[in-house]
């Protein structure tokens, strides 16, 4: 996986003007009607028709909502799945590819600090577990002890700078751990064969955990969400100038998934939706255990998602991951999202936290 990390940072490098001014032709194409909205989604997915879990977008992809909200007007809704994750997503950004992407933070803030332009619309997929899985006889109790170790992770995503940051608070520095660039089937495979000491990684440890093939050790949720993991809808600013309308439509409808979704009497049937992407229903219950919806499916700009992307950036930039800090200053476009919350009489229904990751109290 790694070339895909490669050959999206030398071509966001390379074009890092892409999206600093209008195209030739630009002022025809916003004349021209919306014929076709293309998503980006950074996970190849799972099944056929391709699903994916963990997010209110993949509530809106599994049942067609965005395709709905634009049906009348005959407007076609393209998702784009891409088994590179985010990078792969910021090489279709930058060919100019895609007009929404679904996102992790540090592929973000790659773009972003290299001149592709985009503005965050909302949380979707905000404080997502990161877990740290070893062998089952392994003497590792918890990251501390990952001093030396070989350990697999999923370099370029939005679990490389969680965990990076938690290590660090723990007193481990990055280069004091031997790290493995694995994306998460291989690192599973690593983790069972002892090719790895450990492996940081997603929902999909629990199901190693279930058949006894690993233990899982830390949790990101159980320590702080702080070191939990960060996504959200992107827009092109080229297409939010274009199509103001369209853009209040998606985040409409996004905005209206979540809420449904946020209602504990529809966990059960959540679950089984997203069971029929990566992973099953039960994996899912697992990583929900003790978390409210509305906690987990918060589509809001709060303090905590602003500074969860601050923090990263600096991180990013720390570990010469960027070029450059990534300015968050601007890049947060809140208005669609509360003319949403609005619209739909939903001020005050998420909780909103705090820079620190606590609770917000009025």
């Amino acid at each position: 996986m790694k070339q895909w990390w490669v050959r999206a940072l030398a071509l966001v490098w390379a074009l890092g003007g892409v999206g600093a001014a209008p195209q030739a032709g630009a002022q025809e194409a916003a004349a021209a009607p919306l014929k076709l909205i293309r998503i980006g989604v950074a996970t190849g997915g799972a099944g056929n028709p391709v699903r994916f879990g963990g997010s209110s977008a993949s509530i809106a992809h599994a049942e067609g909502l965005v395709e709905e909200a634009f049906r009348p007007d005959g407007v076609k809704v393209e998702w784009i799945f891409f088994k590179g994750a985010g990078p792969a997503v910021n090489e279709a950004l930058v060919n100019q590819q895609l007009d929404f992407a679904y996102q992790g933070d540090l592929p973000s803030l790659v773009h972003r600090a290299n001149g592709v332009k985009t503005r965050i619309l909302l949380g979707t997929g905000v404080r997502s577990g990161l877990f740290l899985a070893v062998p089952p006889e392994s003497s590792i109790r918890g990251l501390e002890d990952l001093k030396g170790k070989k350990v697999a992770l999923f370099k370029g995503t939005n679990l490389h700078l969680a965990a990076v940051r938690a290590l660090a608070d723990k007193g481990v520095r990055e280069r004091d751990v031997r790290f493995v660039n694995l994306d998460f089937a291989t690192s599973h495979a690593a983790l069972v064969n002892k090719d790895v000491d450990a492996a940081f990684g997603y929902v999909g440890l629990f199901d190693l955990r279930d058949r006894g093939l690993a233990r899982i050790v830390w949790s990101a949720a159980e320590d702080s969400f702080k070191y939990t993991r960060q996504a959200a809808l992107l827009v092109t600013d080229d297409f939010a100038t274009r199509h103001p309308a369209a853009v209040q439509r998606v985040v409409t409808t996004f905005v209206k998934a979540a809420h449904r979704y946020s209602d504990e009497s529809q966990r059960a049937a959540l679950f089984d939706q997203w069971g029929k992407a990566e992973y099953p229903a039960a994996i899912w219950r697992n990583e929900y255990i003790g978390q409210p919806l509305r906690v987990r499916l918060s589509p809001l700009i709060d303090p905590f998602l602003v500074e969860s992307y601050r923090a990263s950036a600096r991180t990013a930039e720390a570990l010469k991951l960027v070029r450059g800090r990534a300015q968050i200053d601007g890049w947060f476009d809140p208005r669609f999202l509360d003319a949403a919350l609005t619209e739909l009489n939903l001020k005050g229904f998420w909780p909103a936290y705090g820079a620190d990751g606590r609770l917000l109290t009025h």
